[in-house]
């Protein structure tokens, strides 16, 4: 299991000359986890899952993004210490809620502008795990989410940072 937060950036919602435009950025919080078998000496193949939360704004809006895919990596073990790097291949779904101030009518109510949409990525990421116990890792890993389908402004991107702890069954330890 691993938590992760970052920074991600986006673009600005606006949808009409009433409405104010407003910067999707700021500090993710989420959590997921990753399965991975073991090929030789290097390889791992296996399936991760996470889920992230991104508030922006001053109304609460939020953009939440549910991904997850084939994993694959590279690993070189160094006595305690693994460090590895790879990707992962596959998809998930973004929802966006932008909560803006209605300026059309100063009634002081508050307007939504709701999108869900499906997305396919690629995510990138490199990482260390070090040997706590015989059957436990803790886990640091850095990745960046792409968005390989429909360029939206809503989407936003940038590096997310995880921690965590993963178990391990590894015949050699």
């Amino acid at each position: 299991m691993m938590l992760h937060t970052g920074s991600l950036f986006g673009g600005e919602v606006n949808q009409n000359q009433y409405q104010a435009k407003i910067k999707i950025q700021g500090f993710p919080f989420g959590v997921g986890g990753a399965l991975r078998f073991h090929f030789g000496k290097h390889l791992r193949m296996g399936g991760e899952g996470y889920a992230s939360t991104l508030q922006y704004g001053k109304n609460k809006s939020y953009m939440s993004l549910g991904w997850g895919g084939f994993l694959m990596d590279a690993q070189w073990k160094m006595n305690k210490t693994t460090l590895f790097c790879g990707g992962t291949f596959g998809g998930g779904s973004v929802k966006n809620v932008t909560v803006t101030n209605n300026l059309a009518n100063n009634s002081g109510e508050n307007n939504a502008i709701y999108q869900k949409y499906a997305v396919m990525l690629i995510t990138p990421f490199v990482g260390m795990e070090y040997a706590i116990a015989r059957k436990m890792n803790l886990i640091a890993k850095i990745d960046c989410v792409v968005n390989l389908t429909q360029r939206k402004s809503n989407f936003a991107v940038g590096p997310r940072v995880y921690l965590g702890i993963v178990f391990v069954h590894d015949k050699n330890r």
